[in-house]
């Protein structure tokens, strides 16, 4: 039985989390963590979610449960995360992080603690996405210079960050692919008269509306044809069961930082 931790326990992807764990066999929720001034804190999580059994108390003390579980799961912000990553290498625990919006240097933070325990880092942990992230690897290899590279994604209205996490390691890897230094070539905005399009440039667009759980849409644009790849979340239980999974696999890993292609065996 792998016991978990899930922080950001009444948000939206801590509540879908929970529920794909009270429907998983060989799961158990350990504790719930929030914010230490969610109005919640100290109340049962039954009073709130149809969990399906009472006991488990909303805490923000995260010491106070953490030697109890195998694994935490955080989906909550930047700084949260890296504190809940600190507790996890002091007391010898897996984590799965979702968390986006992390700085280069909360990034070097995360890959500096990882030498310490386990850690799964994924701004997307749905099974479709991951794929496409190998896919278009592959595809932007083939293509290359001669295909102008556009990424257009689409989320709710309260999303914080932007662009996504998802987006980001999709311009990532197609930069990888095509030897081009991301932070150099990646447009983020065009406006007014901005002359032709370099060729190098990768576009990554961002729409903000509604309750959209997140389209990601990669264009490779040719002359004569064009390319689209899309990625449509209808539901975040898709992330919840990527999350729960990867708790499963990284409690039985060594040291080190994964990520979702690693959970998959897409890297094989």
């Amino acid at each position: 039985m792998i016991k978990i931790i899930v922080a950001g326990a009444l948000g939206r992807m801590g509540t879908s989390i929970i529920n794909v764990i009270k429907e998983t066999e060989g799961v158990f929720l350990a504790g719930a963590l929030e914010m230490p001034d969610h109005p919640a804190i100290g109340k049962d999580l039954s009073e709130f979610l149809n969990f399906g059994r009472k006991g488990v108390r909303i805490t923000d003390d995260i010491e106070g449960i953490v030697k109890d579980a195998d694994c935490i799961i955080d989906f909550s912000h930047p700084e949260a995360s890296i504190d809940n990553l600190e507790i996890a290498v002091k007391d010898k625990k897996a984590i799965v992080i979702g968390t986006t919006g992390f700085s280069h240097q909360q990034r070097d933070r995360i890959k500096e603690l990882s030498q310490k325990t386990r850690v799964v880092l994924a701004p997307n942990m749905s099974v479709g996405v991951n794929l496409l992230l190998k896919v278009i690897s592959d595809v932007a290899r083939v293509l290359g210079k001669d295909y102008d590279v556009e990424i257009i994604e689409a989320h709710h209205r309260l999303k914080k960050d932007a662009p996504s996490g998802t987006a980001m390691r999709i311009a990532e890897v197609i930069a990888d692919a095509l030897n081009r230094d991301l932070d150099k070539v990646a447009v983020y905005e065009r406006k007014g008269i901005i002359g032709e399009r370099k060729r190098d440039e990768i576009g990554i667009q961002t729409v903000r509306a509604g309750d959209i759980v997140g389209d990601h849409t990669i264009i490779f644009g040719g002359l004569g044809e064009r390319l689209e790849i899309t990625h449509r979340a209808h539901s975040r239980d898709t992330f919840a069961r990527g999350a729960v999974r990867a708790a499963v696999w990284i409690v039985k890993q060594k040291d080190g930082i994964y990520d979702m292609q690693d959970v998959l065996g897409l890297k094989r």
